[in-house]
């Protein structure tokens, strides 16, 4: 009897052993399998964080670019002025571009950048009120517009949203050939001082 327990014992035993060695092998398996599972996410974080790493380059290349390209940047009252280009055109005609940034509590329409002219008026917000001054030709030059009083610039419809930057253009006549520095005025901003570069 003693015997016969003794080997029922063993057996139990075995079964136990061989069971456990199973689950156990089972759930290193399993293991194996969670970790390749996380290490395709980290494989699949690095791909996306690879476009980051992407994008970072291209903002500091578009840091780069607008420091080679500005010629000048004001600022008032929570508006920023950058100038990045004053292109001689052949047709006589002087096109000044860059970009507007509001850092104000909210939409920015312009409404200072307007024209006291009576013929520009209709423009609303736009760049509109923008002139040129040649310092030592003593002449000032006001933007272009066509003969239904449009001014040849940017109109700022809608307003430019908090934080928001929008790209902005003017033209004006261009000043004889000679003169390469002139200031870029519009009102409520301070005068940006730029140099004229002859368009191809």
């Amino acid at each position: 009897m003693k015997l016969r327990r003794t080997m029922k014992d063993r057996r139990a035993m075995t079964a136990v052993a061989i069971t456990t060695g199973l689950v156990l092998a089972v759930a290193g398996c399993g293991g194996g399998d969670d970790g390749g599972g996380d290490g395709d996410k980290p494989d699949k974080g690095s791909s996306s964080s690879s476009p980051k790493g992407d994008g970072a380059g291209d903002d500091k290349g578009s840091d780069d670019t607008p420091q080679q390209e500005a010629l000048a940047e004001v600022r008032n009252n929570g508006i920023t002025l950058t100038v990045s280009s004053a292109s001689r055109d052949e047709g006589g005609f002087l096109t000044v571009s860059g970009r507007v940034t509001n850092g104000t509590s909210g939409i920015w329409v312009a409404r200072e950048w307007q024209s006291d002219e009576s013929e520009l008026k209709q423009n609303g917000g736009s760049l509109a009120g923008a002139a040129l001054v040649d310092p030592e030709g003593k002449k000032r030059y006001l933007v272009l517009r066509d003969t239904t009083g449009r001014c040849l610039c940017t109109k700022f419809e809608g307003g430019v949203d908090q934080n928001g930057s929008v790209d902005w253009f003017a033209q004006f006549p261009a000043p004889p050939e000679g003169t390469d520095k002139v200031q870029f005025q519009v009102p409520s901003m301070p005068p940006a001082s730029i140099e004229i570069s002859e368009g191809e």
